[in-house]
């Protein structure tokens, strides 16, 4: 028998906009271990994009990030000797970490000199509903209708 689930660990808000999910996205983008640079490069994304959009770059932020959330992913499942992509609805917290998670590869993968630079184009470009992130959502959502059929087999 296992053991009890690991408790989450509460996240302290970031200093600039006092929200746990600019933390969140800050620590998904951490590589190296020191959060001081990562914050000052998402700030400066943040604030490139108000540069580029003339909007606030934290709400064009937030919106990117509702943009590439996704509703419905696949899951395979295996029936009878045969492996089905079974659809099924994502749970709130994984959406997020997922959508954070879209962001930030895809923003690694895009030219430009800085992370700051990579990450401002990206949410600039998820927020008008394009780009890499915003295309793997809508991937998600096709395969995910395209294997409505095995639905009722539910994981």
């Amino acid at each position: 028998m296992r053991k009890a689930q690991a408790k989450k660990l509460p996240l302290a808000p970031d200093p600039k906009f006092n929200d746990k999910n600019v933390t969140r996205f800050v620590n998904c983008l951490m590589w190296g271990g020191n959060k001081t640079v990562v914050l000052s490069a998402f700030y400066d994304a943040i604030d490139k994009v108000s540069q580029i959009t003339s909007e606030e770059g934290y709400e064009v932020w937030k919106r990117a990030l509702s943009n590439v959330t996704p509703a419905v992913e696949v899951r395979s499942r295996r029936i009878g000797g045969a492996t089905f992509q079974i659809p099924t609805e994502v749970r709130p917290d994984r959406k997020i970490s997922l959508s954070m998670k879209w962001l930030i590869r895809y923003s690694r993968e895009r030219n430009g000199k800085t992370i700051a630079d990579k990450l401002a184009n990206e949410i600039v470009a998820a927020a008008k509903g394009e780009g890499g992130a915003f295309k793997k959502k809508e991937d998600t959502h096709r395969m995910a209708e395209a294997n409505k059929a095995f639905s009722h087999f539910k994981v």
